[in-house]
């Protein structure tokens, strides 16, 4: 969300963080599915005029889905496996995300488009999801996770890694510190944002007056998501509660 503030500053944002549902990264395509249909549902009953699925394991399992089911325009997160592939020259690239992202057809076909002649390495690296949402993101053990996690990858001589989940940028320092500095971190989240306003062009819904809102929702504890949007963030803005009943969200 960040990105997307710095590049449309003049858009009202709203956020939805699914908290009682998280991680994804475990769940089925069509448990996710289902989720992301009530969460679009529920932002368009808010009155918003794009969606971003700021989610690879989301867009892996659902984006789709979402486009056949609504007719808002919807940007969705893929691993950057293209750049990543035209930047390597050690031609060993590595990803690291969740489970269903790389279950997904969407990862399938990036590799096959862009880096048939790429070896690309992949690991799921399980409790990262966790360890960023409980704010744990410069934690000892943390770290050592990421170590286990990344340093078959720098054995491989990869010299890109791509962070192919939105949690991941908020650990940027500690795997910028394990990789070194012969290791580029790929983030897409720029390419979203700047996709994002591409889309709202292209469909002349670019907001043209300054000072757009920011309003988050959470289906967890507003307490503790305000605390991690403090820590990990500069975002501010009202923090509001929904709650899942029936597989409709209800704002309260």
């Amino acid at each position: 969300m960040g990105e997307i503030v710095r590049e449309l500053p003049q858009e009202d944002v709203l956020f939805f963080a699914d908290s009682v549902h998280c991680p994804y990264g475990r769940r089925t395509h069509q448990e996710i599915q289902r989720l992301a249909q009530g969460i679009v549902a529920f932002l368009l009953s808010q009155g918003v005029k794009v969606i971003v699925v700021a989610c690879n394991t989301a867009s892996a399992a659902a984006l789709r889905y979402l486009r056949e089911t609504f007719s808002v325009p919807i940007v969705g997160m893929e691993p950057a496996v293209k750049p990543a592939a035209e930047r390597t020259d050690s031609k060993v690239v590595g990803v690291i995300a969740t489970e269903a992202t790389f279950q997904g057809a969407l990862f399938a076909s990036l590799v096959e488009r862009f880096a048939t002649d790429i070896d690309v390495l992949t690991q799921t690296c399980r409790g990262l999801v966790e360890k960023v949402e409980a704010g744990l993101v410069d934690d000892a053990r943390t770290k050592r996770m990421l170590f286990r996690c990344l340093q078959p990858m720098l054995d491989a001589g990869v010299d890109s890694l791509v962070l192919g989940c939105t949690h991941y940028p908020f650990l940027r320092p500690l795997i910028e510190e394990i990789m070194g500095d012969g290791v580029e971190i790929i983030d897409p989240s720029q390419a979203v944002a700047s996709q994002t306003g591409r889309v709202l062009r292209r469909e002349g819904l670019l907001r043209e007056e300054e000072g757009g809102r920011r309003a988050f929702y959470t289906s967890g504890d507003p307490k503790a998501f305000v605390r991690l949007l403090e820590g990990l963030t500069d975002l501010r803005g009202p923090v509001l509660v929904a709650r899942w009943e029936g597989g409709e969200i209800i704002s309260a």
